[in-house]
């Protein structure tokens, strides 16, 4: 009963840990340094707010192997889970990875339970002591054929009532049990129950399991190579589908490719317009790149050269530009710009924020992004203090 109680829970979980690795291997973006919803900015947003965060430095110089690495065991475990085949070693990769990514992502959500992590890590825990249950469960298959194939009576142990006991049991009499000298017909301290049938020699026990531990090796290699081409296949198709351009590089400045508007021509900003000095004067502070680099409702990204965050520079309207730290205050991934809401929003978890103000509008963040100062300089550069 465990197993068929536990069947929707390994199911999800299943499921949701291959979709997991599929996406990540399927998705370039996933691996591309200058994206926010990369393997280098979650681990950059880990390094500022992680407790374990001097573990996850050297972590860094090793990003896509160790994306690559994440999503295969996430797509190992939702196979495994899925199949019930090694399904206490899956349960436990599973627990191990959820705790590693609460430490490292999600440790500072609060309230605490809006983290997902911390939720999946105790998900996995009645999966790591039942394992499948032995429902729908290669584990269970398996070892019932290497027994069969060993001549060994089956290991299942079926529940029966005690009344289909006293039908078969040739000592009962009107209530009463023979056997025991006519007391009571009891489940107790019934003989037949307490009888125990004669356990195969402890070699034979041996050898059975040696054989269900080669057989199962052996399905787990063909679910393991399985998995690999789908992975592949995967990646392959993302690949493909996402194509091979990229947004040109311009000093400091990044456009976003998250549907912004195609770049405009240069505007000249009207006199007073926007937050910069007076005409001539250039504005104090580190130069970032064009302002043409910035399209009018679109965004481009740069690391703050104050703290080296990364960051996001928006033009709401033409020679207007606002700048933000991007590292979202809920558990320090990078915020994308949403150029149709004109809102920023955070891949993670979904929290939004006001693209004018940086304002938390939506949760689970608590705290909006923070300002920074910006302004365009008569050389058409944008200058950030």
């Amino acid at each position: 009963m465990a197993g068929w109680a536990l069947l929707p829970l390994r199911a999800f979980l299943g499921i949701t840990f291959c979709f997991a690795g599929l996406q990540k291997l399927a998705n370039p973006a996933f691996f591309e340094a200058s994206n926010p919803i990369s393997i280098q900015a979650q681990l950059h947003g880990a390094l500022r707010r992680s407790p374990v965060h001097a573990l996850l430095s050297p972590l860094v110089h090793v990003a896509v192997p160790l994306g690559v690495l994440i999503a295969l065991a996430e797509l190992a475990i939702g196979a495994g889970t899925l199949l019930g085949l090694w399904a206490r070693v899956a349960a436990v990769g599973g627990a191990v990875l959820s705790f590693f990514l609460f430490l490292t992502v999600s440790f500072h959500s609060s309230p605490y339970y809006t983290g997902a992590d911390i939720v999946f890590l105790f998900a996995w825990l009645p999966l790591v002591l039942t394992g499948s249950g032995g429902v729908l469960s290669l584990d269970a298959y398996l070892a019932e054929r290497t027994r069969r194939a060993a001549g060994a009576e089956p290991s299942a142990v079926v529940p029966i009532p005690f009344a289909v006991v006293r039908r078969v049991c040739g000592a009962f009499d009107a209530g009463r049990c023979t056997m025991r000298h006519g007391a009571p017909c009891e489940p107790a301290p019934c003989p037949f129950l307490a009888a125990r049938p004669p356990r195969p020699p402890r070699l034979a026990e041996r050898e059975l399991d040696r054989s269900t531990f080669t057989t199962k090796g052996v399905a787990a290699a063909a679910a393991g190579l399985a998995a690999l081409v789908t992975g592949g296949a995967a990646a392959a198709a993302g690949r493909l589908a996402g194509g091979s351009s990229t947004a040109p590089s311009t000093p400091g400045l990044s456009p976003r490719r998250t549907g912004s508007p195609s770049p405009t021509t240069p505007t000249s900003r009207p006199p007073g317009g926007g937050s910069g000095p007076p005409a001539g004067a250039k504005p104090p502070g580190t130069a970032l790149g064009p302002a043409t680099a910035v399209p009018v409702g679109g965004a481009a990204s740069f690391n703050d050269p104050a703290t080296g965050d990364p960051s996001l520079v928006v033009q709401p309207q033409s020679g207007t530009f606002l700048a933000f730290d991007a590292v979202c205050p809920h558990a320090g991934c990078t915020v994308e710009w949403d150029p149709a809401a004109k809102f920023f929003v955070c891949p993670c978890h979904g929290s939004e924020f006001n693209g004018r103000t940086g304002a938390v509008e939506t949760g689970p963040a608590a705290t909006g992004l923070a300002p920074i100062a910006i302004a365009e300089g008569p050389d058409g550069q944008l200058y950030a203090k």
